[in-house]
């Protein structure tokens, strides 16, 4: 796991490294790529990132009686996504993004027991196939150049196909989460103008609302007051293509 978050911090770094270096070239004078991309209604691309899924964990009250289960972490693993890209001019500096996906990763909830007066670790493997669907508002800076960064919020739906499958007894003891959550997200990228397209990199982070255990009356479920997930995601986006005939405003 440690060497999972050190490959994603590794590649988080090269990646904003790279952006600088992107950016700098961008603000150097050139002709301007793509000068009508921002005047168009509407435009679509794709978009493939890399993910870290988890989850913030709340110990109920009862956990704290328990007999057996005596500590609780969450494991992290990098995933990957794909996403495609519609994205709808509101204003001079303001879009409107669908980007609906999916989204490939895996946690790991590790317990530490108390059996028989000696402690033992057991980890439970909890893959997630995400069917994902981001409306975000993303705010630009003035551009320059072939080079701007912007801002994003929103939300997203999403439905874990991997938790309704049913759990191959080989497996127990084993949590099982409910399929169906809404996310809050926050980030940050940058856009650089490229001469046949745009290309954007962004990384944010995604906060689960619902409390995602299933509850089977075992230590290991009633050990949660709430069980949220988390992700942070870093992804590139390639954009292009338009629709000339939506006409929003005059």
């Amino acid at each position: 796991m440690k060497k999972l978050k050190l490959v994603l911090k590794h590649i988080i770094a090269v990646v904003l490294f790279s952006t600088i270096v992107l950016s700098l070239h961008a603000q150097r004078r050139s002709p301007e790529n793509l000068p009508k991309l921002d005047l168009q209604a509407a435009h679509f691309g794709y978009s493939l990132g890399l993910n870290m899924m988890g989850f913030t964990i709340r110990p109920s009250a009862a956990y704290y009686l328990m007999d057996t289960v005596y500590a609780i972490e969450a494991g992290h693993y990098v995933g990957f996504n794909i996403n495609m890209i519609a994205n709808v001019r509101l204003a001079n500096y303001l879009d409107l993004r669908f980007l609906p996906g999916l989204m490939f990763g895996q946690r790991d909830m590790d317990y530490k027991l108390l059996e028989d007066g000696s402690f033992r670790r057991h980890t439970m493997m909890i893959e997630s196939t995400f069917l994902d669907f981001p409306i975000l508002l993303k705010y630009k800076a003035a551009r320059l150049n072939n080079f701007r960064p912007f801002l994003i919020g929103g939300g997203s739906f999403r439905v874990d196909l991997a938790a309704q499958r049913k759990v191959d007894p080989s497996e127990y003891p084993k949590i099982r989460l409910k399929p169906i959550d809404a996310y809050y997200e926050v980030g940050v990228g940058a856009d650089f103008f490229l001469e046949y397209f745009m290309f954007g990199v962004e990384l944010k982070g995604s906060f689960g609302i619902f409390n995602m255990v299933r509850y089977d009356n075992s230590e290991y479920t009633m050990a949660y007051s709430r069980l949220n997930s988390k992700m942070l995601v870093l992804s590139f986006h390639f954009e292009g293509g338009k629709i000339d005939k939506i006409k929003w405003w005059d």
